[in-house]
């Protein structure tokens, strides 16, 4: 099998995701797709995510700052033209479970190559000298993957902190006092400098050495369907950040494999009435499937075990456990 690559022209975060997107629903499964794509400034939030609590709304309006929603879930990232996007999408029966070694590895050992002592670190990471310079994601669905990850290669880390408001327990969580402590620029740790391009350039031929590699070309009409659902849905405030309901009751935790989980409900007469899970965990299935068997359980513990029992929690959790969700619903 060959590995078609793509790169887009584009540096609108509503056009690229909505070219993600595409070649995930819509391309020729015959080929498995490596795409690499800039954003101008950005953030991008994890699916599973309540836009609003993860970004600083005025300091983004005043500096023209997109915002967008992306399939996969995990947390909000700062893109800029200094970070380069990367995604894989495959094929895969055995699609059925969050698995980033696969592919951060490949990343990691293309880095080393170059003389950048990159390792991977976490559920999702990957360090050198125990800074972050990549965060990754994956979307799965109908034995289809979608990973992506950023590379800062260059980004402004002066603008990260202003534009992200992050939780106070992945600070805690992690023993640091700021998100700049903790990340770094790929080009600093280069033996020999590169311009962007050259690092692409050199991604690409990495790749190549891999597998076979053609080069794939959008043509006016695949332009024309990711314009449309660009327009459908990422230029939509529906998508980017959706109605947030008021709720009286809320409950949040951070599981060290998993990440953070909030559960908003709204509960009367102990029986749950409406319920919104945010967060920046992964998951293979959509989070919406879970709540919806949920509204209408009284808020105790056999009630809840006998939902759970209808479904496996972590196709909705990555490295979660049905004990762990009942501990957060009934603290």
């Amino acid at each position: 099998m060959s590995l078609a690559y793509i790169e887009s022209a584009s540096t609108l975060p509503e056009f690229n995701l909505a070219m993600e997107q595409y070649v995930f629903d819509c391309m020729d499964r015959k080929n498995d797709y490596f795409i690499l794509w800039q954003n101008e400034n950005t953030v991008v939030v994890g699916k599973n995510q309540n836009t609003y609590e993860e970004i600083n709304l005025p300091y983004i309006k005043n500096h023209h700052t997109h915002v967008v929603r992306r399939l996969s879930g995990g947390g909000a990232v700062y893109h800029d033209l200094g970070n380069l996007n990367f995604t894989f999408i495959i094929n895969s029966k055995k699609s059925e479970k969050i698995n980033f070694n696969e592919f951060t590895t490949i990343i990691a050992n293309a880095l080393n190559e170059l003389g950048v002592s990159a390792y991977v670190n976490g559920r999702n990471d990957i360090l050198v000298d125990g800074k972050k310079i990549s965060g990754n994601s994956q979307y799965i669905k109908n034995d289809r993957t979608m990973h992506h990850g950023c590379l800062l290669y260059s980004t402004n880390l002066q603008v990260m902190p202003k534009v992200l408001n992050v939780s106070d327990t992945k600070i805690v969580s992690k023993g640091i006092k700021s998100v700049q402590s903790r990340v770094a620029n790929i080009s600093d740790y280069m033996k020999k400098p590169m311009t962007m391009d050259e690092f692409k350039s050199y991604l690409v031929s990495y790749m190549s050495k891999r597998t076979k590699i053609e080069k794939y070309i959008f043509s006016e009409e695949d332009i024309k369907q990711i314009e449309q659902l660009k327009s459908d849905v990422y230029d939509t405030w529906d998508w980017n950040y959706g109605v947030s309901p008021e709720y009286n009751t809320v409950k949040s935790k951070r599981f060290d494999e998993c990440g953070e989980i909030k559960v908003f409900m709204v509960v009367k007469n102990g029986i749950i009435q409406n319920i919104r899970i945010y967060g920046d965990f992964f998951g293979c299935k959509d989070v919406s499937q879970l709540t919806s068997l949920l509204e209408g359980c009284k808020l105790r513990v056999e009630d809840l075990r006998n939902v759970l029992g209808q479904c496996d929690i972590e196709q909705f959790f990555h490295n979660f456990s049905e004990e762990q969700f009942l501990e957060l619903m009934m603290e």
